[in-house]
């Protein structure tokens, strides 16, 4: 079991991919048709703090550019993965790193952040992101489910202590001490959509100040 997630790790490492995470998919987290798969990998790429440095109180569209481009490279890279397990005889499929299929709940097929923060790849911070101890909310992530075994790794304990910097700066006044609004939170990404030039649904003010441990 250790041997495939090393093997795993090289090979998303040729990806220049480091944020890495394997789990048992939790019982409560159940994919919106699709088959169920037992475990799953999660890997995610840090976004450019010189882009995130371009928004302000909205986002830039330098910002719109670069979250289509990151998914688009997770996406990639799922893709690729998903083939590395097929060829050894094992079920995978890649869920979208950015695919709404659910509008009224913002949900997609399944939750990233959940699965990992199951993997051990930080806690859901006040602003309703998974915050990496290193890279805080400055993450993008996908997750392939399969039925490879490995032996799943160890949630952190951690949590945002006395930090309340995305509470001061969220646009919406969506996030408190007691979490997110997240109907708050929708309608002030409609509202950003309509903005020239984004044309969807993205904010990234609280993700630019939740910077993990720096």
């Amino acid at each position: 079991m250790a041997e495939i997630k090393k093997e795993v790790k090289q090979f998303l490492h040729t990806y220049h991919v480091r944020i890495i995470g394997f789990c048992s998919v939790p019982n409560n987290v159940t994919p919106l048709e699709i088959e169920k798969l037992p475990r799953a990998i999660v890997f995610g790429i840090p976004l450019s703090k010189s882009v995130l440095e371009t928004v302000t109180d909205r986002p830039s569209l330098i910002y719109k550019h670069h979250y289509k481009t990151v998914n688009w490279i997770l996406d990639q890279t799922a893709f690729h993965l998903v083939r590395f397990i097929e060829e050894k005889g094992e079920k995978a499929i890649a869920i979208p790193a950015s695919q709404t299929i659910d509008w009224q709940n913002q949900r997609g097929h399944i939750s990233h952040k959940t699965l990992a923060q199951t993997a051990g790849l930080g806690h859901i911070g006040r602003s309703g992101l998974l915050v990496h101890p290193t890279y805080g909310a400055r993450v993008r992530y996908v997750s392939i489910l399969t039925d490879l075994r490995f032996e799943p790794d160890v949630p952190v304990k951690t949590d945002c202590g006395t930090c309340t910097k995305c509470i001061n700066v969220c646009p919406a006044h969506a996030i408190t001490e007691q979490g997110v609004d997240v109907h708050r939170c929708y309608e002030k990404l409609r509202e950003f959509s309509r903005i020239r030039g984004i044309g969807q649904y993205i904010c990234g003010v609280c993700v630019k100040v939740c910077n993990g441990r720096n």
